[in-house]
């Protein structure tokens, strides 16, 4: 998927709290038609680690792509299925937890070159608001921390749907991608190729692969 929907925006602009048993309506603020099943969502969740991936990916050499994720980290998810402008995401990485398939390749990205990890060792997703585009796609806008550099990202969300597992965990799918430029954040690390362009492609692809399970029990 790309970076951001081609589909046209509509912004939710903020509602006003409701009371104890005030129905909720069939559209968002903006007038787009919401799923009723996403009613349900409401709640508080996280992410299922074993059954997700919080990765990216990353042009290497000109010719090829790497592919990594992020082992441990902790969560906390909001989704609001009447409203979604109240839905809201925190995710915390711990980047020494970082995972290419090469040891000594993970080793140089948790090092001074890239992440610092002795001295900058979380990586911060906090969001900030959040946008339904109809369907079930959803604009998600946030602030990401990396090595102490705070810069705004934006997040295109797809729901991939809900379920009631074997264990009796409700689960909830989602597809996250954006794509940043790691030099805004201080991971200016390079080597000039030879024949022209750089060992390591600046734009960086940031993958959330969810699978949530609610944090709370339905009332």
């Amino acid at each position: 998927m790309g970076i951001f929907s081609r589909r046209p925006t509509a912004t939710l602009e903020p509602t006003p709290d409701v009371g104890p048993g005030t129905p909720f309506p069939a559209t968002a603020a903006s007038g787009v038609a919401l799923d009723p099943a996403l009613r349900a969502l409401t709640g508080e969740w996280i992410i299922d680690r074993p059954h997700s991936r919080v990765g990216f990916s990353v042009r290497h050499a000109m010719v090829t792509t790497v592919r990594g994720a992020f082992a441990d980290y902790d969560s906390k998810l909001y989704l609001d299925g009447a409203r979604p402008e109240r839905s809201r995401a925190e995710i915390v990485i711990r980047v020494a937890s970082v995972d290419t398939g090469v040891e000594q390749r993970d080793a140089h990205l948790v090092g001074k070159d890239f992440f610092d990890a002795r001295r900058h060792p979380e990586m911060v997703f906090r969001s900030t608001a959040t946008t339904h585009e109809g369907g079930e796609t959803f604009r998600m806008t946030g602030d990401l921390t990396i090595k102490g550099v705070t810069r705004p990202v934006e997040l295109h969300l797809d729901y991939l749907g809900s379920v009631l597992d074997p264990f009796g965990f409700e689960r909830a799918g989602f597809d996250g991608t954006t794509t940043i430029d790691r030099t805004d954040w201080g991971l200016v690390y390079n080597q000039r190729l030879e024949a022209g362009g750089m060992m390591v492609s600046e734009k960086v692809r940031l993958q959330f692969d969810i699978s949530a399970i609610r944090a709370t029990p339905l009332e």
